[in-house]
């Protein structure tokens, strides 16, 4: 019933792994800072699997893909349908310039640590808008949509309560103990997704071009890397071909990279991150400057509205994450 064989890897990271990894702490809590850089890893594939999932669906079936959106909205803390207005509708169009809701230079056009850590608390509020906007349109205009949308939210919540409820019951000899176990079984791991694909999604476009071609996105070119996060890295070509399924990504990443400036292509996330918030610290050098024009020197120029673009509750959006 997938739509690529490949995706078999993709199955058995949401249904064994995320399950086992998470509930090995309600087992023995003392296997906590062994699983703990698990659930961290396996928090981000959550949020790499939901959006590839709303991208490309992941079941020829349309229930089946129902049923695995509402799956992983357990594990990535929040309901999938969210990438759409805020990621497939918005981000995609407007791809770091004004109107997208996830821009890097709403209120710093630096690139620190500082910055890129809490970037998650400035992007997450402007995106609530666009989500409550959605929301209001699909309740007014399009009923099935709302039910799956309400849906998700309903088993997140009874996912999650459920979860923290047999935490509890199991280890009840101290009042702490029951919560603490769910919070690193399971807690954690969904903050961390959140967390994560706002972080990457900053360190993606920050300080690259929105008006090139090619140079509109940072790429994490290493290979045991991209096996890992099943090959999110190379994000010059997903927004280049926004429908491709991530198997192909190297593929077309292979054919545009002559033609990716060079800082646009990190080894690894790691790295990137270490040499512009650790050794940047000290020397100019390692922090990233802009590449090309910068998303707020339109070529046209011109005053900027920083304003969220509105977002209707497109059927074209439904289909590209729930069909």
């Amino acid at each position: 019933m997938l739509r690529y064989r490949e995706d078999w890897r993709t199955l058995l990271w949401a249904f064994v792994l995320f399950p086992a990894v998470g509930l090995a702490p309600y087992v023995e809590p003392r296997l906590i800072p062994w699983t703990l850089p698990l659930s961290l890893y396996l928090g981000f594939c959550a949020g790499v699997f939901s959006h590839n999932h709303n991208h490309t669906p992941t079941f020829k079936n349309r229930k089946m893909n129902a049923f695995f959106s509402a799956w992983l909205s357990v594990f990535y803390g929040f309901p999938t349908f969210a990438w759409i207005p805020t990621h497939n509708l918005n981000h995609h169009k407007f791809v770091n310039k004004a109107g997208d809701a996830t821009i890097t230079w709403r209120y710093s056009k630096r690139n620190t640590w500082l910055v890129a850590s809490t970037y998650y608390f400035v992007s997450a509020y402007w995106q609530s808008s666009v989500i409550k906007e959605y929301i209001a349109k699909a309740k007014a205009q399009n009923p099935k949509l709302y039910r799956q949308i309400v849906g998700q939210y309903a088993t997140l919540a009874v996912a999650q309560g459920g979860l923290l409820a047999l935490a509890v019951a199991l280890h009840h000899d101290a009042w702490w103990r029951g919560p603490v176990v769910w919070f690193f079984g399971f807690g954690v791991s969904a903050m961390f997704a959140n967390w994560s694909m706002i972080f990457i999604n900053y360190i993606q476009h920050v300080h690259a071009d929105p008006w090139s071609e090619h140079d509109h996105s940072r790429n994490f070119v290493s290979r045991l890397g991209n096996w890992l996060v099943f090959n999110n890295g190379y994000h010059t070509a997903h927004h280049e071909s926004a429908g491709l399924h991530w198997t192909k990504l190297p593929e077309l990443h292979a054919k545009i990279e002559a033609h990716i400036h060079p800082e646009l292509k990190q080894p690894s996330i790691f790295g990137y991150c270490f040499r512009a918030y650790v050794l940047g610290i000290f020397s100019d050098r390692y922090r990233t400057h802009q590449i090309g024009r910068a998303a707020y020197e339109p070529p046209q120029g011109g005053d900027l509205d920083l304003q969220t673009a509105s977002v209707a509750a497109e059927e074209a959006g439904v289909n590209a994450s729930m069909a």
